[in-house]
């Protein structure tokens, strides 16, 4: 497998010299290249050999990649199974004309021609460059995952960043959510950069011992955090930011370039207008705001939604003592938590170190994604038919995705819509949670004293717009969702707007993707990158 990948290396060096017909006698007739900036300076997919080796070809001149080789200190060439084919995948390294690049490659039994590729920028030649004439040069808004993800690569690569968040504390956007909350996924996917969890820690972190994790990763990375301060919004002008930030009583006025917008891929609740509420005298609280089931021991609620919110918080109240009806509007994808919502994250099992992981990770393109999702949706739905049988004897109306591509698809493309089981399924199965449809509310209502709106959030566009105006959202565009390159839009990479990133998604993305989007602002402060859509 060694002689297999390093001989494709071989003959892929000399290939970017020759140009277009020799880059696509490389690949396979349906491959994938996945360029992470370190030819493009863009995260972009290109599908068939065609065009993978014209833009290759346009890129290469700039770039001038090089020195292609195994890269000795990764997990060395093996044989695997990739969207449900065999193949040899090998992890390389390479220099570039501005930095160091490192890549995976995979090729099919008995081929000699690439099938898929990622080529990812690792790290910079010239660090030398940054200017500082304004401090931070980076305003961080939110202080979740994604924003402590980025502080912490920002901080080692030595730009000056600052993280605001609204709460009283480090952590509160989890210490303060309902009691019952934890991870839904396990534990050695969702570390931290630089700093692992604890091996103490359990296999589904509650989110009180997470929150106070945030809080000590924080103070551990030395990453300077305003608490207490809410963002206000930012006017752009001389080629930075004029950015409001209230904290104490006071306003504060900072001078950014650069504004990481970390504050989830939503953010700005979804309170619909229901008629069957109007005349409802009890009370009416979007699942933004509760807190708790306590106060509603032995009192009727009501939940209206049947993603993960509705679910957890339908649980939480019928473990206080309360009697809850949950309300389906639209069919909901239901996974057991253990194993089946796993399986997505089998890799991580497989033995390579999280770096590595993490890499392999990034070198799956979207059709290769899809079918590894489907097949993993299929696995699923079989090891989960039992419960899938009795929820649907309830009532339930279940859906497996677009595609049948499973939960994590829901979420790149929607941001949600399912729920992994743990527990409140069992309870609707056993009666000791009622089930509506939407259609039924009404009767519901009558007797209840609470009724709690899990109906989600608006996209990013809307926060957009509210702190930043409505011309830099229309500048903007969709954010979230995948695009026409195959990649999520607007995330981790330049935007239309000048200075503005976007960094959000799940603990393992936020680890991987913190890593490019701190080098892009390295690079920009550098002068190697014009920030922008160009």
């Amino acid at each position: 497998m060694l002689g297999v990948a390093e001989h494709w290396l071989t003959g892929f060096e000399a290939a970017l010299a020759a140009g277009d017909d020799a880059l696509e006698g490389m690949f396979e007739r349906d491959s994938h290249w996945r360029d992470v900036l370190a030819l493009t300076w863009r995260i972009g997919t290109v599908s068939g050999a065609a065009a993978v080796a014209a833009r290759l070809a346009r890129h290469c001149a700039r770039a001038r990649p090089r020195a292609f080789e195994i890269d000795p200190q990764r997990t060395p060439p093996r044989r695997v199974k990739r969207g449900g084919s065999d193949c040899v995948e090998a992890i390389f390294r390479f220099e570039t004309a501005e930095g160091r690049g490192t890549g995976v490659v995979r090729l099919l039994p008995g081929s000699d021609k690439a099938w898929t590729l990622l080529t990812a920028l690792e790290d910079l030649n010239d660090k030398k460059k940054y200017l500082e004439n304004a401090k931070p040069a980076v305003l961080i808004v939110g202080g979740g995952q994604a924003g402590l993800s980025i502080g912490a690569r920002l901080k080692r690569s030595g730009i000056g960043a600052l993280i605001v968040d609204r709460w009283p504390r480090v952590g509160d956007n989890w210490r303060r959510r309902y009691d019952a909350l934890m991870l839904h996924n396990q534990v050695h996917v969702n570390h931290l950069p630089y700093l692992p969890f604890p091996a103490s820690f359990p296999l589904y972190i509650p989110k009180d011992q997470l929150a106070d994790w945030f809080e000590s990763y924080a103070a551990a990375m030395g990453l300077d955090h305003w608490t207490s301060a809410e963002f206000q919004g930012a006017i752009h002008e001389d080629g930075g930011w004029r950015a409001k930030v209230s904290r104490d009583g006071r306003m504060h006025e900072l001078r950014p370039r650069h504004i990481v917008m970390a504050t989830g891929v939503s953010d700005v609740p979804i309170v619909p207008e229901i008629p069957a509420l109007m005349g409802f005298s009890g009370t009416v609280l979007h699942s933004s705001e509760y807190q708790g089931g306590g106060p509603w021991k032995g009192r009727r609620a009501v939940v209206i939604g049947t993603g993960t919110s509705g679910h957890d918080i339908a649980q939480d109240l019928h473990s206080a003592g309360a009697q809850v009806t949950i309300v389906q509007r639209s069919p909901t994808l239901v996974i057991q938590c253990d194993p089946s919502a796993q399986l997505v994250y089998g890799i991580y099992g497989e033995g390579p170190p999280l770096e590595d992981c993490d890499l392999v990770t990034a070198a799956v393109p979207l059709q290769l994604a899809i079918k590894a999702h489907q097949l993993a949706c299929d696995h699923a739905r079989q090891l989960d038919q039992a419960l899938l049988d009795k929820l649907e004897e309830k009532g339930f109306r279940l859906d497996f995705g677009e595609d049948n591509t499973g939960w994590q698809f829901k979420y790149l493309r929607r941001g949600g819509g399912y729920y992994f089981n743990v527990g409140c399924s069992d309870l609707i199965v056993e009666g000791k949670v009622g089930l509506a449809q939407f259609a039924e509310l009404e009767k519901h209502l009558e007797t209840a004293d609470l009724v709690v709106l899990a109906t989600g959030y608006k996209g990013l566009e809307a926060t957009v717009e509210q702190l930043f105006g409505k011309p830099i959202a229309e500048r903007v565009g969709p954010i979230w969702g995948i695009g026409d390159n195959q990649e999520l839009r607007n995330m981790f990479q330049r935007t239309a707007q000048p200075g503005l990133w976007f960094m959000a998604g799940s603990f393992a993305q936020s680890r991987i993707y913190s890593k490019y989007l701190a080098l892009q602002i390295q690079a920009t402060e550098a002068g190697l990158l014009r920030d922008g859509a160009s």
